[in-house]
């Protein structure tokens, strides 16, 4: 944070250099110094000050979102809640948060202790260092509340109540509020597992330039109370599904496909493949990660997470993207 505001201090200040520059240049009393001078000065002002705006405002929103403060309240933990939670974090976050196996990649195995770097991985480390946390008890989270934990996930805002990168721009935040407790009440319920090397998001000034720029797109507050649907093989119910399945992550809001960005590639619309499935060989194809034509998914394609499912929850998923968006 204090390297960014460093940087953005810096350039508000070649901002007013240039700016002054430009005045002189065109106050000067040979015309070519008027001419030359004030278009070549008036030029590196405007886009110093672009820079400025941006960063300013990619700073304001990072590091001060404006997140309401966290609930005061104690998860009961529960049986219910922590079997719950267990079924969500299994699907929803041992994907990016797990062990990191000898590939440097998530195991998707227990423990929960984290350390990827998703925006190295992932090819787009220059706007720096976005490091899954520790989510057991021996990582930062042992120093959060319940409710700073709940905000986390609602919010997408560190303990703080600076921004989450990699969080903010996950659709976790439409989790009803008893998913979030269960959450929160199966995390208390892990051992603490200790972890080595550095942890959480550290964004280079390139990145709050993004996030100024728009280019990091901002999260809809969610505000109030939320609840689930009810539990069926409903379009309703299978939209949530895929809200904790983090498919909506991936492949938009509507689940329709995404464009390409500077974090990655288009990704399809799913539903045309799906529609030519029956329920039966949707389920079979996500227990296995193999089409009903016998080729794999993508390696892009975390088909794991919803192998997880209950056949009930699949079959919900499959009427949603069966249903018309």
């Amino acid at each position: 944070m204090f390297i960014n505001l460093l940087v953005l201090l810096i350039v508000l200040a070649i901002t007013f250099f240039f700016g002054r520059l430009t005045y002189r240049a065109i106050k000067a009393q040979r015309m070519w110094v008027k001419i030359l001078g004030g278009l070549g000065a008036g030029l590196l002002t405007l886009v110093f000050a672009a820079v400025s705006f941006a960063g300013a405002r990619g700073f304001i929103t990072g590091y001060f979102p404006g997140a309401d403060p966290a609930s005061e309240f104690t998860v009961e933990g529960t049986p219910e809640q922590v079997a719950r939670g267990e079924y969500i974090v299994n699907i929803a976050c041992l994907g990016c948060h797990s062990a990191i196996g000898e590939d440097g990649q998530p195991s998707r195995a227990q423990p929960l202790t984290g350390g990827w770097n998703i925006a190295q991985s992932e090819g787009f480390g220059f706007i720096g260092d976005m490091i899954t946390e520790n989510l057991t008890p021996g990582g930062k989270l042992a120093e959060y509340t319940d409710g700073e934990i709940f905000r986390v996930l609602r919010a997408g805002v560190d303990k703080n109540g600076a921004g989450l990168g990699v969080m903010s721009s996950l659709p976790y935040n439409q989790l009803s509020d008893d998913d979030l407790k269960a959450i929160v009440a199966y995390l208390r319920s892990l051992p603490a597992e200790s972890s080595s090397g550095p942890t959480g998001d550290r964004f280079s000034f390139v990145g709050v330039l993004f996030a100024g720029a728009g280019l990091i797109p901002e999260p809809e507050p969610v505000t109030g109370v939320i609840t689930a649907p009810p539990a069926g093989m409903t379009p309703e119910y299978g939209q949530y599904v895929a809200t904790f399945g983090e498919c909506r992550g991936c492949h938009g809001s509507d689940m329709t496909g995404m464009p390409a960005s500077p974090f990655g590639p288009a990704v399809p619309n799913p539903r045309p493949f799906v529609g030519t499935l029956t329920q039966e060989e949707f389920i079979q194809a996500f227990r296995t990660g193999i089409r009903p034509n016998g080729t794999p998914f993508t390696e892009s394609m975390p088909w794991q997470n919803a192998s997880k499912m209950t056949d009930e929850d699949l079959a919900a998923l499959f009427a949603y993207l069966t249903a018309t968006p």
